[in-house]
């Protein structure tokens, strides 16, 4: 391969299809790129048999370890009864293949809808089954997987991003303050909150990772499991101005708290988190610029308009971090 090339260039339609091929699947030859930038995700067509999905991990971003610790927290899940999405195991059962210079895992294709978060029952649903997730998660800790914190997320998001000169030089003192700004702001909502526990987490629980029946939802993609605050995972259900953000929390909490104890103190951490993913989310697109599936995918990062509504939304934050915290 071309030095040049990004990695992913050598996974070809042929390369996914003898992965599968590999651990004992015959596939009918179709193959559907699904919406996935971190790694690479195909439904793929099996001989008399329902459709997998197939996930190619994105070389270098993971040990092995940290891979098969993730599918082992999806396998307990559900083997609780909880509706996850956990990898296949196949001969040895083993959930974690290679082909060719790429790892990847077999996941059973499941259907469903985006869950309507602007319903009461609905909102409640989701919080009995975080709480469930929650209350497994907290038996014991990852050793392979990262923790979410102010340092990984932010610290080190603001320091490459400024490495690595992406600011256009006209915006560069303006985003570089309100930056430190926020992250003092983050620090402070840390303060207030602590102690905090940390827990085994999904980890990046939005909409688009939970998909609804009418059997009530499931939950997909673990990829970005961790350790860190119960609140991480709730505060992605939450959306609207104080009041409606206020009585979405109070339906969340009224399931999430039949099976597990919510600590309100965390409530301190809903913006400071916010914040963090905000930061972690900039470095992100920077990081992958050379995957040519970036630039097609975000035309608009890295253009002066970006950085200046990245300006205005940090110091929104900034703001929202000096309130009180939302009343559970």
């Amino acid at each position: 391969m071309d030095s040049g090339q990004h990695p992913y260039s050598a996974l070809t339609p042929d390369v996914a299809l003898n992965a599968l091929e590999s651990v004992g699947l015959h596939c009918d030859g179709s193959l559907l790129a699904l919406n996935s930038y971190e790694n690479r995700v195909y439904q793929v067509g099996i001989v008399d048999a329902r459709p997998v999905v197939a996930k190619f991990y994105r070389p270098g971003r993971w040990s092995d370890a940290a891979i098969l610790e993730e599918h082992a927290f999806a396998i307990e899940l559900q083997d609780r009864e909880i509706p996850v999405v956990a990898p296949l195991a196949f001969a040895g059962g083993r959930t974690l293949h290679s082909a060719e210079s790429f790892r990847f895992a077999v996941f059973p294709r499941r259907g469903g809808r985006a869950p309507e978060l602007d319903r009461p029952d609905t909102l409640q649903w989701m919080g009995r089954f975080l709480g469930r997730i929650h209350a497994i998660g907290a038996l014991k800790p990852f050793s392979e997987r990262p923790t979410l914190d102010i340092a990984s997320f932010g610290e080190d998001s603001m320091a490459y991003l400024l490495a690595n000169r992406f600011l256009p030089d006209d915006l560069l003192a303006a985003w570089q303050s309100v930056a430190g700004q926020a992250l003092d702001g983050v620090r402070r909502c840390y303060e207030r909150a602590a102690p905090v526990a940390s827990l085994r987490l999904h980890g990046d629980c939005h909409a688009g990772n939970v998909l609804w029946t009418d059997d009530g939802p499931h939950f997909v993609d673990f990829d970005d499991c961790r350790m860190g605050p119960a609140v991480q995972d709730l505060w992605m259900l939450l959306s609207g101005e104080r009041a409606e953000m206020t009585r979405q929390l109070g339906d969340v909490l009224a399931g999430y708290e039949d099976f597990c104890e919510f600590d309100t103190r965390e409530l301190h951490l809903v913006e400071a988190l916010r914040t963090l993913r905000l930061l972690h989310y900039s470095a992100w697109l920077a990081r992958r610029r050379d995957d040519p599936a970036f630039p097609a995918a975000f035309p608009w990062f890295n253009t002066q308009r970006y950085w200046q509504d990245r300006i205005l939304e940090l110091r929104e934050q900034v703001a929202l971090m000096d309130e009180p915290p939302l009343s559970a």
